[in-house]
C-alpha cells in the first residue's frame, strides 16, 4: 500500500521515508491537506496528515470519494479533525498519543529564558555592532513562582526544569500528578495560580473546556509583570485579549509556539505576501513578544517517535488491530 504524506517539512522528510522503509511505500507532499488539495490523495487509502491540515466535513467527503479510508495523524491534537463525520463514512482515524515530551517542555524553556533575558533583541544589536545594555536586563528564576497549568507528561517535565532552577512550584490540573508534588508543587485554584505566578506556563490540551483558558479575566488576574508561555495550543489563548492587555504595557514578557488562527500561516512561507490576519499583525510588534512557528515539537528524537508511532498506526489499521492511538476504529 502507497501512504500520501500531507504537510511534510524538509527536515522531517528523510525521517519519514526511513520509517516507512520495509512497510510501505510513502510519497511525501509539502503542501498541507485542505479542500483545495484533497483531491491529489484520490487512489490512496490511507493519508497521513499534519495538525495544520483541515479536516471538515467537506474534506473528508473528498477523501472518501477518492478512496482513502484510513488517515493516520502525526500529532497528538486532534481537533482538526471532525470525527463523527470520518465515523459516519467508515473512515479510520488514528493520532500519535504520546512522544518525547521533552522536546515541548525544553522549548517551552527556552521560550521563557528568551524573553527574560531579552535574547532576540540582544541578537539583532550585536549583528549591527551595537553592543548596548540598555533594555536587556533580565531577572533571575531562582526563587520566583512558577505556575504550570496542565501537569501530565510535558507539564512534569517542565517542572523538573523548575525546580532545578529553584523555583517556587505551583500546578492546576483536573488529577494531581504525585511526581510533581514530590517535586514541591501545591496544586492551587486557577486564579491563584495567576495570581501568584511570576512565570505561567501552558501545556493542556485544547477541548470546548479550555478554549479560551487564558481569556480576559484570567489575563487581568495576572501579574503585571509576570511572563506568559504557550507552547500548548493556540486557542487556550484569547489573544485579542492578550494585545488588549499587552497595550496597556502588562507582562514582562509572552512567548507564543501556537496561535489560534495558524492553520494557513504556519509552516509556510508568507514573507512575501501580506498577512491578512490584523491580530497576528499587532502581537508580533511588541517588543516583550516572541512569536515562533509552532516548532516546540520539533526535535529528532520526538518527530522520529511521532513517525514511528504512524508506521505502527497504519500496520494496525492493516492488520485489523485497535491501540490507544485509535480515535474513530475500523468497522
Amino acid at each position: 500500500m502507497e501512504i500520501l504524506a500531507f504537510g511534510v517539512q524538509a527536515d522531517e522528510k528523510p525521517l519519514i521515508e526511513r520509517g516507512f522503509a520495509g512497510h510501505h511505500e510513502v510519497r511525501c507532499v509539502d503542501v498541507f491537506l485542505n479542500e483545495d488539495t484533497a483531491p491529489i490523495a484520490a487512489g490512496y487509502e490511507a493519508v497521513s496528515t499534519s495538525v495544520n491540515a483541515v479536516l471538515d466535513r467537506h474534506v473528508l467527503n473528498i477523501l472518501a470519494d477518492g478512496g482513502t479510508r484510513m488517515i493516520a495523524q502525526r500529532s497528538t491534537g486532534f481537533n482538526n479533525i471532525d470525527l463523527t463525520e470520518a465515523e459516519r463514512l467508515g473512515m479510520t482515524v488514528a493520532r500519535v498519543s504520546y512522544y518525547s515530551p521533552y522536546a515541548v517542555a525544553e522549548f517551552a524553556w527556552t521560550l521563557a529564558l528568551a524573553v527574560n533575558r531579552r535574547v532576540v533583541r540582544s541578537a539583532i544589536r550585536s549583528r549591527e555592532f551595537d553592543f548596548r545594555l540598555d533594555g536587556l536586563m533580565g531577572r533571575d528564576m531562582h526563587g520566583r513562582t512558577a505556575g504550570v497549568l496542565g501537569t501530565g507528561k510535558i507539564g512534569e517535565a517542565f517542572s523538573r526544569i523548575a525546580h532545578g532552577f529553584g523555583m517556587r512550584l505551583l500546578g492546576w490540573d483536573i488529577a494531581e500528578n504525585p511526581a510533581c508534588m514530590e517535586l514541591g508543587m501545591k496544586y492551587v485554584p486557577k486564579e491563584q495560580l495567576l495570581a501568584e505566578s511570576d512565570l505561567v506556563t501552558l501545556h493542556v490540551p485544547l477541548m470546548p473546556e479550555t478554549t479560551h483558558l487564558i481569556d480576559a479575566d484570567a489575563l487581568k488576574a495576572m501579574k503585571d509583570d509576570a511572563i506568559l508561555v504557550n507552547s500548548s495550543r493556540g486557542a487556550l489563548i484569547d489573544t485579542a485579549a492578550l494585545v488588549v492587555e499587552l497595550r496597556e504595557g502588562r507582562f514582562r514578557g509572552v512567548a507564543l509556539d501556537v496561535y489560534e488562527a495558524e492553520a494557513g500561516l504556519f509552516h509556510v512561507d508568507r514573507s512575501l505576501e501580506t498577512v491578512e490576519d490584523d491580530t497576528l499583525a499587532r502581537l508580533v510588534t511588541f517588543p516583550h513578544v516572541l512569536v515562533t512557528s509552532h516548532q516546540a515539537y520539533y526535535t529528532e528524537d520526538a518527530v522520529g517517535q511521532i513517525v514511528d508511532a504512524t508506521v505502527r498506526n497504519i500496520l494496525d489499521y492493516k492488520a485489523g488491530r485497535r491501540s490507544e492511538n485509535v480515535l474513530v476504529p475500523r468497522t
